[in-house]
């Protein structure tokens, strides 16, 4: 099996050719201003030393050390191996809010840090304290969409973080509800697996029926717990306003987020909190782990030493060749036959 672990690195074979068609005009231009001093084959006796060949040579070496420099950054992989790997842990979903409310400051200082900045933050540590269970992702704001299955490659799941803003949900608002409902609709049908779902939010709910669907997930077997995010005093949301004119204040609904968290048999955190992410770390650990497979791949045997030491002789190879005439090749032409008189 041969892979690579940077493969986007490949798209910079794409000045190769870039490189080859500057070449091509380059000598084009050359031989057009040669024709302005008369006929080439005059010309070239008066230029003795200038090979038609080794420039072709040259930059053919070039182009090859590019590439084999490219295909080294892109770091090429041979002999991965697929195998099974037997963990303990359990399921959790993530429910991460997106709408606009999220672009506030965290704190009751307008330019605090965003709660979309600070939610990421948790997330990312959260992930890390997750170990041998599994997580997937659920974005929303006034709909929802799963962003990453269920998933035990949490280095996967860290790739997500920088691309999660409102604008990957076209309709705002808030429907937590609807949230917890695809979340819950996203973990294995396994029965014996344990599983929980985390709702960062700021609990800014517009449709009302979150209660309702945390006391279903609690019925299921499924624990529901809630970071909240911002502050119940509210800030100002930058960039909104109402039809009259009126900037937007936007605040932590933290009596809604306590209550979606004990109808959902979990635990309310503050995301402010520096206690948040243990305290929910806790709260995880009474679930009972599960057992289940999950798929591992061995890193392959890096090859790109392998391209490094070509890219290196083709380097190596083009400094000895020059532009002019290789004294020993002189009397060679090898496109034409020199005809016998």
């Amino acid at each position: 099996m041969f892979d690579f672990a940077y493969p986007y690195n490949l798209y910079l074979l794409l000045a190769a050719p870039l490189f080859a068609l500057l070449f091509f005009l380059a000598r084009t231009r050359r031989r057009s201003a040669l024709r302005r001093f008369g006929r080439p084959s005059i010309v070239e006796h008066l230029m003795p030393d200038a090979s038609r060949y080794t420039p072709s040579v040259k930059i053919c070496l070039q182009l090859l050390a590019i590439a084999a420099l490219v295909i080294m950054l892109a770091r090429p992989r041979a002999g991965a191996k697929e195998q099974q790997e037997t963990s303990a842990g359990i399921e959790v979903m993530i429910a991460f809010d997106l709408s606009n409310s999220m672009l506030a400051s965290s704190t009751d200082r307008p330019d605090g840090v965003s709660r979309l900045d600070r939610a990421r933050l948790l997330l990312e540590r959260l992930i890390d304290k997750l170990d041998n269970d599994k997580v997937g992702l659920v974005i929303f704001a006034g709909q929802s969409k799963v962003q990453l299955p269920l998933t035990s490659d949490f280095y996967t799941a860290k790739m997500y973080l920088n691309d999660l803003k409102p604008n990957l949900i076209a309709y705002q608002g808030t429907d937590i509800s609807n949230a917890m409902k695809m979340a819950m609709n996203s973990f294995s049908p396994a029965e014996d697996m344990h599983k929980a779902i985390i709702l960062i939010t700021d609990a800014e709910d517009h449709e009302g029926e979150a209660l309702q669907t945390a006391k279903l997930a609690a019925e299921n077997g499924i624990q529901v717990d809630v970071i909240g995010l911002g502050t119940p005093q509210g800030t100002l949301l930058p960039g909104f306003s109402t039809p009259e004119g009126t900037p937007v204040i936007t605040k932590l609904n933290e009596e809604l987020a306590q209550q979606i968290a004990k109808a959902g048999d979990g635990i309310y955190v503050n995301g402010a909190s520096p206690s948040a992410l243990s305290d929910l770390e806790g709260q995880l650990d009474k679930l009972q782990k599960s057992e289940f497979n999950t798929v591992v791949y061995k890193a392959g045997a890096e090859q790109f030493p392998t391209f490094a030491f070509f890219a290196f002789i083709f380097i190596l190879v083009d400094l000895f060749v020059v532009d002019r005439k290789i004294s020993w090749l002189k009397g060679v032409n090898f496109f034409t036959r020199t005809s016998k008189k």
